[in-house]
Formats: structure tokens, sequence, C-alpha cells
């Protein structure tokens, strides 16, 4: 096996992602972890863009990395409280959380060491979609397209943040 310049930036965006994921769910300050997670985030804007997935890349970083984490952000801000933030495990939940780590890992070891990944024959034969046809498929109103579901979604998102100004605002 040779190591070629996209394993070595690969391995190094894989080793990114993987501290920033353990220290966005193992930090005790919420806010710090909402930092974490757009961290992740864009590695995982960085993994596409190594694909050659540009487009998938740039909505990656302009949709979740942008507009997730400022939800997050000023969900964080509205309903943030010192009594309601939970400092440390539990005894009685230290069991399941291990047994769940350990499953997990079981399962992600599993997958890795009875598939057979094979390497693409070239990456020629793949060709992108233009954006055009793209924004046709989003926009379009027909089978296949969908603005209804972006529709439906920008909808749930505009409830969302009411309901929090709401919460926020009873206290």
């Amino acid at each position: 096996m040779d190591i070629t310049f996209q394993n070595v930036v690969f391995l190094v965006v894989a080793i990114f992602i993987s501290v920033f994921s353990i220290l966005t769910v193992t930090t005790s300050k919420i806010m710090r972890s909402a930092t974490y997670l757009l961290f992740v985030l864009f590695g995982t804007a960085a993994i596409y863009f190594l694909l050659g997935y540009t487009f998938l890349g740039a909505v990656q970083i302009m949709i979740y990395a942008g507009g997730i984490i400022i939800l997050y952000v000023f969900s964080i801000l509205l309903t943030n409280s010192e009594e309601n933030i939970n400092k440390g495990i539990k005894k009685g939940k230290l069991i399941p959380i291990l047994i769940t780590v350990l499953l997990g890992a079981g399962i992600i070891f599993f997958i890795i060491f009875t598939h057979n990944f094979i390497p693409m024959a070239s990456t020629e034969a793949i060709q992108e979609l233009s954006m055009k046809t793209i924004g046709f498929a989003l926009v379009g109103g027909g089978k296949y397209q969908y603005i209804l579901p972006f529709e439906i979604l920008g909808v749930l998102l505009l409830a969302c943040v009411i309901g929090g100004i709401l919460i926020a605002r009873k206290r």
C-alpha cells in the first residue's frame, strides 16, 4: 500500500474530526461544545472536498456549519440557565454508557474488518452534476423534486425558533 498525499490529508482530517467529536461530548461548557461541533462539521466538509464532492462540501459549510450552528447558539443563549446544566455522570448511568460505547465500537470494527473496501477504478468515470441541474431538482415541484420538503423544513425550523423564544420569555 503506497501512501499518497490524499491519504495523509484524509488521516489528518479524520484525526481532527475524532478529537473534536470527543471534545464535543465531553466538555462541560455548552458553548464550547457547540464550537467543537462547528469544527467537526468543517472537518466533514473537508472530507467531502477531498472526495471531490464540491457541491456537498459547500452545502455542508453553508447549511450545517453556518445555519444549524447559529440555531444551536441562539437556542443555547435563549434557554441557558446554570441550574439546568447537569454536571457529571451518575453512577447508575455509567454501566449503560460503557455497554453502548463497547457495542458501537464492536459494530464499527466488525464493519471495518468484514467489508472489502475496493478502490474506485477511476475518478474520470464519475461526473459531477452541474449547478443548474441540482438547482432545478431542488426547486422543482414535480416528482423527485424537493421544494415541498424544503418548505416544510423551513416552517419547522421557524416554529422551533418561535417556541424557543416563547419558552425563554416565560422566565
